[in-house]
């Protein structure tokens, strides 16, 4: 019972429209009942005898009151009256059952549409807070996505993430909707169709309360294991956004490579398995509705074989028109039962959404701001790397960076060089705080960076990668990315300082132009020089270049050292160096291998040192 009511705390900030819903389906309820109980007085009238319509009629008007008795004998008193208004002969009687018989369907058509109406209302209301919970719960995952940190994405597909975001999201509108349902409409009309019920007659109620239980047991019976099944299809479904994911990233690489075959084996492998997983769930989830109505269908027929031998009898313990009306109103509740089975599977394949939901949205956030942040809005004098230690999992043989003890002066420019793995891009990441330290701090002018706001950390620097990461936007807005106060004089300045403006004036609308999915609409120079115009329009004090002409032709490299020039000029710059070549006026270069710091020194020490910097910058220029 407890996680009927799960999908209720989504629905907080909601109330207002909840309640409305709540409202409107407790009206819907009462009609619903409310316009078949009409039609048994008024059916009862009408196979009465003349002398009987005459004998209510000529009664005193009785005082109407709260009660069941009550409320028949005034209803009966009123309409043998309305009936014998124009005479008690036979012709006039007659007449009058025509007109009473206009008066109850007219009756019975204003309160389904009331009954309708109603309906409408209650799924009007329910609206907001369906589509609202979908936003909010997706406006979180993504504020979170953005907040957890890059280690979190080294364990977990994207795909997977996409999945809860979109499919999952979805089984949570629905379980809201199933949720309010189940617990403020379909039991409301059990309960009042109960109570009409039993003012008929509580002897035939008894057996339908004893056989409703039965049915609502062999429903939860049919309905075991559906939030186990619906967890793992969901994790499949996940598998299959990231086989897309990955697939439409690295086209160029599977065609190149014809592996188009072992990609699409691959997918519908997977997707085979998510296909019987899912057909088991769908043929589950059907099932209890017609369990429920058979099982229900029967009790039905329990309950006319007993009433209409009380009928039969003919002892006056139930009317021919009683029974009738205590028969229709009894299969109103067929309808909420079959309701509730399937609200009770959605509520459970929502349930399995929601824990993987959580799953992200509870993920620890490791880097965070600290409660009293060191205000740091200018880089002034240095930054400090004090014996640092980082390892991507704990234990001794997992470290990739050692006891690194490094300061830069404001001003210099720092060259990180090494073989592949020696932990040159990993040291850089910890500037920017991508990744804190195992052991040991960094500082900039004397703070660490645990004591200072991420958004000031990040606000003092810029990043050229290797890799020119760049949005499905125009030109303009990837150059003015996360500057919102950017003018289109100032984009165009820092395009011309990088030697991009000539060939975006060549494009068809310009600074306007959409470079396509990931810039796919440009050279790889052309991209980095979008970069670098990006960081130079965001003019940081301290910038990181992870590699940012290793890619390029000779052509495009020289272009693009050249605004890389321009970008240094006058800042402390740290470089990541795969070509030597580019780094030679660096003021320090720290050699790296297997995580420590072997060499330091500007080039023309090092290569007197006749070490491991020599070697590399040997093996280059022999190249």
């Amino acid at each position: 019972m407890k996680d009927l009511f799960r999908a209720l705390n989504y629905v907080k900030g909601y109330w207002k429209y909840a309640l409305l819903n709540i409202l409107f389906n407790i009206f819907f309820s009462v009609f619903s009942v409310f316009s078949i109980t009409l039609v048994i007085p008024f059916m009862d009238l009408l196979f009465q005898t003349n002398e009987k319509l005459i004998e209510y009629s000529s009664k005193a008007e009785p005082v109407l009151s709260l009660n069941g008795d009550s409320i028949k004998d005034f209803f009966y008193y009123k309409m043998s009256s309305y009936i014998t208004q124009y005479g008690i002969g036979a012709e006039q009687i007659a007449q009058g059952k025509k007109e009473a018989l206009i008066f109850i369907c007219i009756s019975v058509v204003v309160l389904i549409f009331f009954k309708n109406l109603f309906r409408y209302f209650a799924m009007f209301f329910l609206a907001p807070i369906r589509n609202g919970v979908v936003r909010d719960l997706r406006n979180r995952m993504m504020k979170k996505a953005l907040a957890l940190p890059l280690s979190y994405y080294s364990n977990e597909r994207k795909g997977d993430i996409i999945s809860r975001m979109t499919s999952d999201v979805q089984e949570i509108e629905w379980s809201i909707m199933q949720t309010l349902e189940l617990i403020f409409r379909e039991p409301i009309i059990i309960i009042v169709s109960l109570a009409w019920l039993i003012g008929i007659s509580p002897y035939l109620t008894l057996y339908v309360l004893i056989l409703l239980p039965v049915a609502g047991a062999i429903v939860a019976l049919v309905g075991r294991g559906l939030k186990r099944s619906s967890s793992r299809s969901k994790e499949m479904l996940g598998g299959l956004f990231s086989i897309m994911e990955e697939t439409l990233g690295a086209l160029k690489v599977i065609k190149a490579f014809t592996g188009e075959k072992f990609i699409q084996k691959k997918f519908e492998s997977m997707n085979q398995k998510h296909y019987k997983l899912s057909v088991g769930i769908y043929r589950k989830t059907d099932l209890s509705s017609p369990v429920s109505e058979s099982v229900v269908v029967a009790a039905l027929m329990i309950v006319m074989f007993l009433g209409g031998s009380l009928v039969l009898a003919n002892n006056g313990a139930l009317s021919a028109a009683a029974f009738m009306g205590y028969f229709a109103i009894a299969s109103q509740i067929l309808p909420p039962i079959k309701q509730i089975t399937v609200a009770y599977n959605s509520i459970q394949k929502g349930i399995a959404s929601e824990e993987r939901i959580d799953q992200v949205l509870k993920a620890r956030l490791e880097i965070m701001d600290p409660e009293q942040p060191v205000e740091l809005k200018e880089f002034k004098h240095s930054i400090e790397y004090k014996n640092l230690s980082f390892a991507y999992t704990k234990g001794d043989a997992g470290y990739v960076l050692k006891k690194i003890n490094l300061q830069i002066e404001k001003g210099k420019t720092i060259a990180l060089v090494g073989q592949s793995g020696s932990g040159k891009t990993t040291l850089a990441d910890m500037l920017p705080r991508f990744y804190d330290p195992s052991e040991g701090e960094i500082c900039i002018d004397g703070v660490s960076l645990k004591n200072m706001r991420l958004q000031d950390v990040r606000s003092l620097m810029g990043i050229v990668s290797q890799e020119s990461v760049l949005f499905n936007d125009s030109i303009h807005n990837n150059i003015a990315f996360g500057i919102e106060t950017a003018t289109r004089e100032q984009v165009i300045e820092a395009a011309k300082i990088a030697n991009a403006h000539d060939f975006i004036m060549q494009m068809p609308q310009g600074y306007d132009s959409n470079i396509g999915d990931r810039g796919g609409k440009l050279s790889g120079g052309q991209k980095q020089r979008l970069s670098i115009a990006r960081a130079i329009l965001k003019n940081p004090p301290i910038l990181i270049l992870d590699e940012a002409t290793s890619a390029l032709d000779t052509e495009s490299e020289r272009i693009v050292q050249d605004a890389l020039n321009s970008l240094m000029r006058n800042r402390t710059s740290v470089i990541i160096a795969h070509r030597l070549s580019t780094i030679v006026h660096a003021d320090e270069i720290i050699v790296l291998m297997n995580g420590e710091i072997i060499e330091r020194g500007n080039h023309q020490y090092l290569l007197g040192q006749n070490g491991t910097y020599k070697k590399l910058f040997d093996m280059q220029s022999f190249k």
